[in-house]
């Protein structure tokens, strides 16, 4: 017959095994975790707070202007040209 501090140990261990589970279960996961430190941690101070680079910017047209711009990729008219031409209109 098991004793009754026996029982009461058995019941102490498995009351924090349950609680170290249940704690486990709402941890993030490890390769998130990773991905995000690993990242920040090797980008440079530069990297971090550098302004982005300059990209081009579009050409805003609206749409009348690139259906005029369609016509003259289809008649094989240079873009430069063609762009002149519709923003002339």
């Amino acid at each position: 017959i098991i004793s009754v501090p026996a029982i009461a140990t058995m019941k102490v261990v498995l009351s924090v095994l349950a609680l170290a589970a249940t704690a486990s279960a709402f941890a993030p996961a490890a390769v998130v975790s990773r991905g995000i430190t690993s990242s920040v941690a090797t980008a440079t101070p530069t990297q971090l707070f550098s302004e982005p680079e300059e990209e081009e910017e579009g050409l805003d047209l609206d749409l009348g202007e690139m259906f005029d711009m369609f016509d003259a990729a289809d008649k094989g008219e240079d873009f430069d040209d063609a762009i002149k031409k519709v923003k002339e209109e």
